[in-house]
């Protein structure tokens, strides 16, 4: 029995977000604690802005794995909070690139901190050649299908 057939439905949970959804879950948990009203959703958002501020809604698509629809909905909450703004790019009047607000970059520190501590509680008693091997894995896993696409 080739090694993908053991266990597939438990195999294919884990891989689909089993504990991909704990971590999130865990994550907004910690962010309620600290008083902190995002999404998960948001915070991705937030996150991929942190790293790279002025991203049109495409490039927050591809970099959060999500759809036009999804993206234009989150960055239509965060504009309501106040955590960013549409800006018209001056090369092209169609597309929007979506900027921080200070109060956004204000929520950087606290919400890292909150994720770093979420990782800990997830990571404990899991070695670094544990992980490494579990990313190995996944990363495998998506090479394999996004190379088909």
């Amino acid at each position: 029995m080739p090694n993908n057939q053991f266990r597939r439905g438990e195999l294919y949970s884990f891989i689909t977000g089993k504990a991909s959804t704990a971590i999130a879950r865990r994550l907004q948990k910690n962010f309620k604690t600290a008083g902190i009203e995002i999404t998960i959703e948001q915070w991705s958002v937030l996150y991929q802005l942190w790293k790279q501020d002025g991203q049109n809604q495409q490039q927050l698509c591809e970099s959060t794995f999500r759809d036009k629809p999804s993206i234009t909905r989150l960055v239509d909450n965060l504009e309501k909070q106040r955590l960013v703004r549409r800006v018209p790019s001056r090369d092209d009047r169609r597309i929007n690139l979506i900027y921080l607000t200070r109060e956004a970059q204000q929520l950087q520190e606290r919400t890292l901190a909150l994720a770093n501590k979420t990782l800990n509680e997830a990571l404990e008693g899991v070695t670094n050649g544990q992980i490494e091997i579990a990313r190995e894995v996944l990363q495998m896993v998506y090479d394999n299908l996004s190379a088909a696409v």
